[in-house]
């Protein structure tokens, strides 16, 4: 019989290879539950990281367009600032040069009122005579030179308004350029997408440049150039309006004078009113009874307001005063204006004559005709100044 030779080596048991085998079968589930947690795990991220990045992508989409239409709004601000202050600017160099026309202007009055009193340099003798229509003649240099100062000085503040509106524009202008350039760059922003072909990777794109504002900044720069706009075209048009005043002023200083008194009368009696409701109220609250008769902060008030109203009494009570004094020396003065106009207007009236007669010595008889009404003392001339000025007082 033949002899069967084994291997040598160990033998495992059947318990061994068993249990290997449930070692192996167990390894092989763990490393497939392992990797099927882990492709759940990536598929979770993947959908995640997916939705948030087209998330975030929408939501800054979404804030460009937002501060588009922010700085879109400040635009169309600045731009109608811009043409409200070029229509100032227009306006105001207008009033201007009509300012300076009308100083022009004044150069005639003033040659001929120079010319006069040069004239009248030359009377002789006891004609050389301080009178009235010297005097008036002086007041009207005192006039002109008083309205081409004030002409002057009005030109003056508009061409530093002028100036002042300038600068505001330039840094208008320099706003709003600075917004024309943001809504392209922002607009190139948006309408970019993961698939446009200028798109790439930048250096350190996190970074915040030099010179960067803040939102609160940004916001307070334009609104202040926008403010600093409608004030100077606010200043502007009321030094147009004092400008059209000056230029338009025929002031007559009686009817202003009384006008000032009938106001000062008015504010007098509403004074009293005043004076009145508080001696009243103070009269009535003596009667408050025992501890409530307090010297509260009512009572203090009201006794301040006692003393500031008849401290104003008294002022306006002076000034009606001084203001009623004026217009008697105004009336008085009128009245001498008009008996010398009437001695001037005889006296005209007298030489007119003795022209009229002088014609004899130059015209022959048949050819003369008398122009002044021997009855009624007249003349067919034009009327002199002094009895246009009557005239007007009458």
């Amino acid at each position: 019989m033949a002899t069967l030779h084994l291997k040598p080596g160990s033998r495992f048991s059947i318990p061994d290879w068993h249990t290997n085998n449930t070692l192996i079968a167990t390894n092989a589930e763990r490393q497939r539950s392992a990797s099927h947690q882990i492709r759940q795990d990536a598929r979770t991220l993947r959908n995640e990281t997916n939705n948030q990045t087209e998330w975030d992508e929408q939501d800054n989409r979404t804030r460009l367009a937002d501060r588009i239409d922010e700085v879109e709004k400040w635009k169309q601000v600045l731009d109608k600032c811009l043409s409200e202050v070029d229509a100032e600017i227009d306006a105001l160099i207008l009033i201007k040069d009509e300012a300076e026309r009308a100083l022009q202007a004044k150069n005639v009055p003033s040659d001929v009122v120079t010319e006069c009193l040069t004239l009248r340099e030359s009377r002789r003798d006891i004609d050389l005579v301080k009178d009235p229509v010297e005097a008036e003649l002086h007041k009207e240099v005192e006039v002109i030179d008083g309205i081409r100062k004030a002409l002057q000085q009005k030109i003056s503040e508009a061409f530093e308004q002028l100036c002042l509106l300038q600068d505001s524009r330039q840094q208008l202008n320099w706003d709003q350029r600075g917004k024309v350039e943001t809504l392209e760059i922002d607009r190139t922003c948006l309408s970019l997408t993961k698939h446009s072909p200028n798109i790439s990777l930048k250096v350190e794109p996190t970074r915040v440049p030099n010179g960067t504002s803040t939102p609160q900044e940004w916001e307070q720069f334009s609104r202040y150039n926008k403010e600093r706009a409608e004030a100077e075209i606010r200043t502007s048009t009321q030094l147009r309006e004092v400008i059209a005043i000056t230029i338009a002023q025929t002031k007559e200083e009686i009817e202003e004078l009384e006008q000032d008194i009938r106001r000062l009368d008015e504010d007098l009696r509403s004074k009293y009113g005043f004076l009145k409701l508080s001696h009243t109220r103070l009269e009535t609250r003596t009667y408050r009874p025992n501890v409530d008769l307090c010297r509260d902060q009512v009572q203090y008030g009201l006794t301040d307001e006692v003393h500031q109203l008849e401290g104003t009494i008294a002022a306006l009570k002076q000034k009606l005063a001084q203001s009623q004094d004026a217009l008697d020396a105004l009336y008085k003065h009128l009245a001498r204006i008009e008996v010398d106009i009437k001695c001037k207007e005889n006296s005209l009236n007298l030489d007119n004559k003795c022209m009229d007669t002088r014609q004899k010595l130059i015209l022959p008889a048949e050819k003369y005709v008398a122009t002044v009404d021997t009855f009624n003392r007249t003349t067919n001339r034009n009327l002199s100044p002094l009895k246009s000025r009557q005239l007007e007082l009458a």
